[in-house]
C-alpha cells in the first residue's frame, strides 16, 4: 500500500540566504487560534483553506504558508496562491524580503529569531515584519528526517 504524501520534500537550497523581491505576491489570509502561541486549530484551518483552493481550481505556490503570531491567542496564516480565491481574504505582499533556513525542534524558535535579526543587521537592513514558514507538518518532518523552518522577513 502506497503511503499518501502530505507535504512534499523541501529543498532548503532554494530558500536559504535569499533575497526575494515580491510585487503583489498573492496570498489568502486566515486565522488560527493559539493558546500561548501553540496552534490549536491549525489542521482545521488548513483543511478549510485547501477546500477553497480546490473549489477555485487554484494552486498553493511553492507549498508556502507564512505564519504571523499576532498575539499568544492568534496566528495569521498567509497561503501563497496562483490567483484570487472567491470567499477568501485575498491579500498581496510587496517589497524586499530575506529568507533564511533553520532546522530542528520548534523550541529553538527564539534562538532562530535572534539569529535572523543578527543576519539582517549584518546586511545593514532593518526588519519591518517577520514570518515563519513551517515547511512540513510534524508527520512529514519525521518521514523526511528534517524539520525545516524558513524565516521570511520584510526588510528595508
Amino acid at each position: 500500500m502506497k503511503k499518501e504524501e502530505c507535504c512534499p520534500k523541501f529543498n532548503p537550497k532554494l530558500w536559504d540566504n535569499k533575497v526575494l523581491n515580491w510585487k503583489n505576491k498573492k496570498f489568502i489570509k486566515d486565522k488560527v487560534f493559539t493558546l500561548f502561541y501553540i496552534p490549536i486549530n491549525f489542521g482545521a484551518v488548513m483543511k478549510r483553506v485547501m477546500q477553497k483552493l480546490d473549489s477555485a481550481n487554484a494552486k498553493c505556490v511553492d507549498y508556502m504558508g507564512l505564519s504571523d503570531h499576532t498575539s499568544k491567542w492568534n496566528m495569521d496564516v498567509y497561503i501563497a496562491v496562483d490567483k484570487e480565491i472567491p470567499d477568501a481574504e485575498n491579500v498581496t505582499l510587496s517589497g524586499k524580503f530575506l529568507s533564511k533556513i533553520y532546522e530542528g525542534d520548534f523550541k529553538e524558535t527564539g534562538k532562530w529569531c535572534k539569529d535572523f535579526e543578527d543576519y539582517v543587521k549584518n546586511k545593514k537592513l532593518k526588519i519591518k515584519k517577520m514570518y515563519m514558514w513551517y515547511t512540513t507538518c510534524p508527520k512529514c518532518a519525521k518521514k523526511w528526517g528534517k524539520n525545516y523552518v524558513v524565516i521570511v522577513g520584510k526588510v528595508e
